[in-house]
C-alpha cells in the first residue's frame, strides 16, 4: 500500500509498533507459516521516497530486538511521541 501510495505522489511514512517490529528482523521464512515475504519490500521504500519509517521503541525492548537486528533503517520514537505523531497524520491505514 505504501508503495502504491507514494506513486500517487502522496507523503507516506511507515510506523511499526507492537509485534509488527518482527515484519524488520532477518532472516525470516515466512513460507513455513503459508505467509508473504513482505522484508523483501522494505529497502524498496526509499527508492520510492518514503524516508520516514518509524518503530517503536518501546516496542522493540519488549521483544528484546536491537536497532541492528533490524533490515532498513529506522528512526525510533517513543510511544507517546509515537502516539502524537500518528494521530497528526491525514490517513491512517493499519495493517
Amino acid at each position: 500500500m505504501a508503495l502504491a501510495m507514494s506513486n500517487f505522489a502522496q507523503h507516506v511514512s511507515v510506523f511499526f509498533m507492537d509485534d509488527g517490529v518482527f515484519q524488520l528482523l532477518l532472516p525470516q521464512d515466512p513460507t513455513t507459516i503459508d505467509a508473504k515475504a513482505y522484508y523483501k519490500t522494505f529497502p524498496a521504500l526509499e527508492f520510492y521516497d518514503i524516508e520516514n519509517i518509524y518503530v517503536c521503541k518501546q516496542s522493540l525492548i519488549q521483544r528484546g530486538i536491537q536497532v541492528s537486528q533490524l533490515n532498513i533503517p529506522v528512526t525510533l520514537m517513543e510511544f507517546d511521541d509515537l502516539s502524537n505523531f500518528l494521530a497528526s497524520q491525514q490517513h491512517v491505514m493499519s495493517f
